[in-house]
């Protein structure tokens, strides 16, 4: 893999990601923009213990705009986009509209004296957001790709986790694409982000305390116990091979839900193995084309979520995965957040997790 690491107009870093040596990325960002200003910030909550972010900047984000005025695609002579490049392979660069962006402190760090008195306690948003194109083609989608560009990308996101983890106040890092306009994706190009956390997510801390309990209790793995009993039981596997597993979970919250576990537990994406990174897009795109087959020719709104550990703590029993979802529940019809959801957090399944499993073995290829 070769990276070309590079500098926007406005300051902002963009890094090309190329499977070859060949070919040089010097192309400069002609426009006229002025620096990005984010006015971000986190509050807390009090009675939930987890931070809020703020970011009221992102009300003017780019939406929806037309095919020829996409700022993901390359640019050309007569139009400079968010890629000087004309062309490329795998491109990341920051947020243009960053939900987070700043050294601000992360959790870890206390908060001014007497927080715990105020009310109201907040702090600058730290952390970063970054952008990650898979593809030069406008109307492409993931599944498109070849296993050797979805390797590429997987390495693009190795590379991003390391040098993310290494920023000052960064706690977590978190890769993830959301497709379709069901789920609220305002580009449609092809595209996923890259949220630095300047702390632990709730979900996260979460699992980490189940399996720390789990730990006290059994002495084993809670991560490597769950996927050897679902691949014992069989019912909800959708696909394997020799170094992935794939299944929906017994306790599927969304009505099309799979978690994609690699067969050696490892933290984080820097911690797989070269077997598992060679055997991984084969087994992805094989799991998205099947999404894709579940609604008569609809494409499947979905949201693929990276669940990788902390930078600093609870690494030791954490145990990598992707959590491909969709919000689909049957053709023309979608799952709502609604008032068992949002209010109370308890999900109301609309589809049995063994029946959605096998429905999507039976649409494999």
């Amino acid at each position: 893999m070769k990276k070309t690491q590079a500098v926007l107009a406005d300051g902002r870093e963009i890094v090309y990601y190329d499977s070859r040596d060949e070919g040089v990325r010097a192309a400069v960002d002609t426009r006229d923009l002025a620096p990005v200003v984010s006015g971000s910030e986190m509050r807390y909550d009090r009675l939930l213990d987890e931070w809020v972010v703020v970011a009221s900047h992102r009300q003017t984000r780019t939406h929806l705009p037309a095919a020829d005025a996409c700022p993901l695609c390359p640019s050309t002579p007569e139009r400079a986009t968010e890629v000087p490049e004309a062309d490329y392979e795998v491109v990341v660069f920051e947020n243009r509209f960053p939900s987070m962006s700043g050294g601000g402190a992360s959790d870890r760090e206390p908060l001014a004296p007497g927080w715990a008195d105020d009310p109201f306690p907040r702090r600058p948003s730290g952390g970063r957001c970054e952008v990650m194109c898979f593809t030069p083609e406008h109307d492409a989608s993931f599944k498109d790709l070849t296993p050797e560009r979805a390797r590429l990308v997987l390495d693009a996101w190795t590379d991003r986790t390391a040098e993310l983890s290494a920023l000052p106040g960064v706690e977590q890092v978190y890769c993830f694409e959301n497709r379709g306009r069901e789920i609220g994706v305002t580009l449609p190009h092809s595209h996923g982000q890259i949220y630095a956390y300047p702390f632990v997510t709730p979900r996260t801390a979460a699992m980490i305390a189940s399996t720390a309990a789990h730990r006290h209790r059994t002495g084993r793995n809670l991560f490597e116990d769950v996927v050897a009993a679902e691949r014992a039981d069989g019912a909800r596997i959708v696909a394997e091979n020799a170094h992935w597993t794939a299944f929906v979970p017994a306790a599927a919250r969304w009505p099309y839900e799979v978690h994609l576990y690699p067969n050696r537990r490892v933290p984080d994406l820097l911690a797989l193995d070269e077997d598992a990174r060679a055997a991984f897009g084969g087994m992805y795109l094989d799991l998205l084309r099947r999404f894709d087959r579940l609604f008569d020719g609809e494409p499947a709104p979905y949201i693929a979520a990276w669940q990788q550990a902390p930078v600093r703590s609870g690494r030791v029993d954490f145990a990598l995965h992707l959590e491909l979802f969709s919000i689909r529940r049957a053709p023309g019809k979608l799952k709502y957040l609604a008032g068992s959801e949002s209010g109370m957090g308890v999900f109301i399944s609309d589809v049995p997790p063994e029946t959605a499993a096998a429905r999507l073995r039976e649409v494999g290829e």
